[in-house]
Order: C-alpha cells, then structure tokens, then sequence
C-alpha cells in the first residue's frame, strides 16, 4: 500500500474539483495540492448531447483539458477512492492511501431516475444521461443504428439530446407534463418560442402526459413500448432518461457531517461543512436560492466554479470577503438555431412566493442596422422588485451572445442593482457584434421597468 500526502485534497475531476484544485494551489502556493480524479478524462458536461450530432461527433472532441494542474504544480491522482477517514484524516483507494490536512468533497452528482421507471434501465436501449466517458461511448454507438428515439424530461439536457438526435436524422418524441418545454426556467410567453423553435427543428412534442412504464414486449430485454398515464403507448427503439440529477455524497455519507435538503452536504457561505477541515462544492453540496435564500436543486457547472474558488481561496481562512451568497440560476441553450437564456427567478415563481414584483419585454434586433446579414430578433424580460426595483430575474431570446448578455444580467443581480442602474449603464456596441446604443434591449427594458413602476406610484 503506497502512502502519500497533501495538504489539500480535492475529491471530483470535474468542473468544481478542477477549478477548486487550481485555485487552492494559486491562492496557497506554499501548500500541496492534489486533485483526486476517478478518470483520466472528463468531459464537459453540458456538451454531451452534442457528441450525439456531427456538432462534436464523438466524446473525444468533448474532453476537459487538464494542462494547467502540471503548469502550476499541482497533483494529480487517477483513482477510485473508496472511504474517507476523517478522523485519521485518509483517503483509501485500492492500492494507495492519502492522508491530508484539508478535504473538498466535489464529487459532483449522478443521475436520477424516479424508482417507477428504474427496471427500465435494466432493459437494452435504455439510458440516463450520466457524466461517464464510457457510458455515454457506449449510448452514441448503440443509438447510432437505432431510427426512433422516446426522450423523457424537458429540462436543458433533454431538450439539447432530442435536438442532436434528430438532427442526426432520427425520429424524436419528447414527452412532458408541462405544455411547453423549460418550464421551470422561464415564463411561458419566452418558454413558448423555445417550444415552438424545437417543434420546427422536427421534435414531436406529447404534452400534460408522463411515462408510467418502459417495456419489451416481445420479452428478449430490448425496450420497444413506452407507456404513458393517458393510455397511450409509443413504439420505440431507445429511450433517454433525461430526468435530472441528485447529490453525490455516499463517500461523505457516515462520516458526522450535516446533510441538507436534497441530500446536500450542507455547507456554509464559504462551502465549509460542519467539521472545519472539510468543505464541499458543486453538485454533492447543499444549495440555497441566491433571492429567496431557500432550498435550491440548481445544479450548474458555472455554480460550482464559482463555489470551487471560494473554498479554495478561503480553505485556511477567509482570505477573500467576497463569499458565496447564494446560487443564483443562470441557464443558456440553443434550440435549434436560436438561444434562449435564464438567470434569477421567473416572474411566474416570483409571484408564487407572494412577491411585489413588476416585469417587462422589450423587442428588438441583435444587430444595427436591422439590415445587417446575421441579424436576428432579440428578446429582453426583466423582473423586478416593485418596491425598490431591484433587477431579481431576466430572460433572453436571440443570437449566441445572448449567452454573455444573460452574465451580465446574472451579475446585476448578485450585486443587487436596480432598473435604474441599467438604465444608465454604459455598453460598447458595434453593428457586427450589438444591437444599437439608442436602443440596446437590456437598457430599453430596465426604462420600460421603470415607466411601470413610475405609474404604479402615480395610482
């Protein structure tokens, strides 16, 4: 059994683990860093459904560079670990034991599939959307020969992997219980043009349904029938599961750490667990909402980024005062040629919870003039408190830079800025690359919050 040691040990290669590891080593030079990896490669997880078309075409066009752990002289150990002893502070794996002054748990999550449908996974042709090389070289391989396609779940992987497959010229049905796709992530009126651009794209959509059963009738353990709660029965050669993800946390699981909702390993704001030499970020630790301050099930590669330098620029300490105050959900996805981005809370959600809260919808184009080649109509919403007018969600539809564009609003909100401040916010435009400065769509719509709010008061 061969024994090592680091100060720091980072658990997870993915996205959190990865940047948590390189941020530990920069921010502690004087410490040793290691990066615990089950693989040798990662991928990137929000890319996979990509592999599935020629967009990528294969998972090695989708793999996590790691050039910069050597660059900077931080460790690295491929291996299974398969217990964490806190209290002599080691790490087991089969052939080799770590100890360690301070442990990250970014172990990240794994599929979810309800137990209803779970003896589905045991039939041939049915998949999850798991994080694993290997799995996901397996699923490209078999679907490949493979012409009609059920995906279940309507959140942003499932919508991404019914767009590939049918791009690559299977047929697609997606099924879901809500009457238009990315309903938990934006209001109807912008959720229904992402609806309607899948539809164009060929994806059938089954709506206000769910699957209640996966089987193979003809009994030889490959999937052929997929039923759903109407009585409706739909043949079919594969089936993805698409139905979300849950906190990994059986190696943290005996250990004396405190567990929040969603199974979480409930963390402070600078991702320290109850015991003061571990932390925990990304999927495998417990999330708050950035506004309401309640339970999240967010889960994001760009959040547990930003959690990931937080403990590791705060692991011996707060070195840095800026913490982690919340998770605020931010999303971006093409559907079909068009994207459409979320960051905050929805106005549908914000009034849910009983919150004064005044919106608007500005239109207008992503370039200037209108006439230029690549133009594309874009689509501002913003939501904002009514009292105070502090910005708390906003959506977009439009052109890839919509991706940016919803950053900027993600950092209006974590700083609290009101309409007013977007109002008067200084942009750089330029007609290949904006819309116009007279009427840049986040500026016009935060001064159309505003003329709301401004009758509002006068009645």
């Amino acid at each position: 059994m061969e024994k090592l040691y680091s100060d720091i040990v980072v658990i997870g290669g993915g996205p959190g683990g990865a940047i948590c590891s390189v941020t530990a080593k920069l921010s502690h030079p004087e410490k040793e860093v290691m990066n615990i990896r089950e693989f040798e490669n990662q991928m990137v997880p929000c890319a996979i459904p990509y592999t599935f078309s020629d967009i990528l075409g294969s998972v090695e066009k989708n793999l996590i560079s790691c050039a910069m752990a050597d660059k900077i002289g931080m460790k690295t150990l491929v291996g299974r670990v398969e217990k964490v002893d806190l209290e002599s502070k080691t790490i087991h794996l089969a052939d080799k034991e770590v100890s360690f002054d301070k442990l990250v748990f970014a172990t990240g999550s794994k599929t979810f599939v309800h137990p209803s449908l779970q003896h589905a996974l045991k039939l041939k042709g049915v998949f999850s959307v798991p994080k694993n090389v290997q799995y996901i070289k397996e699923m490209i391989e078999y679907v490949k020969e493979k012409k009609r396609v059920v995906v279940v779940g309507t959140g942003f992987i499932g919508i991404e992997m019914a767009i590939e497959l049918c791009r690559s010229g299977k047929e697609v049905t997606v099924v879901g219980s809500k009457e238009y796709i990315l309903a938990n992530s934006f209001d109807d009126e912008i959720a229904a043009q992402a609806h309607q651009e899948m539809l164009n794209a060929g994806v059938k959509y089954i709506a206000h349904d769910r699957v209640v059963d996966v089987t193979d009738n003809s009994g030889d353990g490959v999937v052929d029938m997929v039923k759903l709660k109407s009585g409706e029965s739909i043949e079919t050669e594969v089936v993805v599961l698409a139905t979300g993800y849950k906190a990994n946390t059986e190696l943290a699981q005996g250990l004396g750490l405190s567990f929040g909702h969603y199974g979480g390993i409930m963390v402070d704001e600078y991702m320290k667990s109850s015991n003061p030499d571990v932390f925990a970020i990304g999927d495998c630790a417990m999330k708050r909402g950035f506004i309401s301050k309640s339970e999240s099930k967010t889960m994001l590669a760009s959040t547990a980024s930003a959690e990931g330098r937080v403990a590791g620029m705060n692991i011996y300490g707060i070195q840095n005062l800026k913490n982690f105050s919340g998770t605020i959900a931010i999303f971006s996805t093409m559907v079909a040629e068009v994207a459409f981005s979320s960051a905050g809370i929805t106005e549908a959600a914000a009034k849910a919870s009983n919150a004064a809260v005044v919106s608007a919808v500005f239109e207008g184009s992503n370039r200037h003039p209108e006439t230029m080649p690549d133009a594309q109509k874009q689509v501002v919403k913003l939501v904002a408190m009514q009292n105070t007018g502090q910005i708390i969600g906003g959506q977009i539809i439009g052109g890839k830079e919509t991706g940016e564009m919803i950053n900027m609003i993600g950092i209006m909100i974590e700083n609290k800025m009101s309409i007013y401040d977007a109002m008067t916010m200084q942009v750089s435009t330029q007609p290949h690359l904006t819309a116009a400065p007279p009427s840049y769509p986040v500026v016009m719509c935060a001064s159309m919050v505003a003329a709301k709010l401004k009758s509002m008061m006068k009645s």
